[in-house]
């Protein structure tokens, strides 16, 4: 078991403190999202205010950026805090990638599967000289030359997850992901009967073990003076009030400290 905690996105000021006084706490690691704020820039700075917890993004929404706009970002915040870095993707829904992002919409599971593959492309290509040749119906990565290559960085490229809720993404992060995100509204139930079939049977395909990858779900703070176990996540997610919460322990060792908590663990 693993729990992460969010960082103050709305001021770049704020997060270096913050992130040390996460780590300080004993988090395992960080989450940015993108609602408001851009899920990178907050990730840079708290890794270079800290030596231990991972950095997650959670999620940066995938088709309003290029595979190799997250692929650059992605290869400097993992070189620069010693592979602490973690790539979370989403989709979102239709009407915000339209509407919002100006994306045209496809399927997004096939095209998902798509920008993990050629993710990992580039990232081959520039670990190990690897040929560009990845074409496929939605991206596309056959050129490279020297001037646009990054420097080596030590260790692997950043792991990869997504969000992923239904049937067809799960298969995705099952078949090409390092992880899955759970929506923090996934009941027990609904993990035991949909999600972790699944997932089992796309990594058994590509014949890998669930406890290789990871699992996160995460637990939203209500208005409410205690904290308490959540009864709309009732996998064990706690939930809590982010002016009286303090550390201790809750259900299955959850810790909560601030307004949002999530937690990680291995897919078992």
């Amino acid at each position: 078991m693993r729990v992460f905690t969010t960082l103050p996105q709305e001021d770049l000021r704020k997060v270096g403190p913050a992130a040390q006084a996460i780590e300080a706490e004993g988090y395992d690691g960080v989450a940015s999202m993108e609602n408001k704020h851009d899920p990178f820039l907050a990730l840079a700075v708290a890794g270079a205010a800290t030596e231990r917890i991972e950095l997650h993004t959670s999620v940066a929404i995938a088709f309003a950026r290029t595979p190799m706009a997250v692929a650059s970002v992605g290869w400097d915040l993992a070189g620069a805090t010693g592979g602490r870095f973690v790539v979370g993707l989403g989709s979102q829904v239709r009407a915000h990638n339209e509407r919002r992002f100006s994306v045209p919409w496809t399927p997004p599971a096939p095209r998902m599967r798509e920008y993990v593959q050629v993710l990992r492309a580039i990232w081959r290509c520039w670990k190990t000289g690897e040929r560009p040749n990845y074409e496929g119906q939605h991206y596309r990565f056959t050129l490279m030359t020297p001037n646009f290559a990054p420097e080596p960085i030590d260790g692997a490229p950043p792991a990869v997850t997504i969000a992923a809720v239904g049937p067809a993404m799960l298969k995705v992060a099952a078949e090409e992901c390092d992880g899955v995100k759970l929506h923090g509204f996934c009941t027990r139930k609904y993990t035991e009967a949909a999600v972790m079939p699944r997932l089992t049977e796309g990594l058994a395909k590509t014949g890998r073990k669930a406890r290789t990858t990871r699992s996160r779900a995460a637990a939203f703070s209500p208005p409410a003076p205690t904290t308490r176990l959540s009864p709309a996540c009732s996998n064990g997610c706690a939930s809590a009030s982010p002016s009286t919460a303090r550390p201790r322990p809750i259900g299955r060792s959850w810790r909560c400290t601030g307004s949002r908590i999530s937690a990680t663990s291995s897919m078992r």
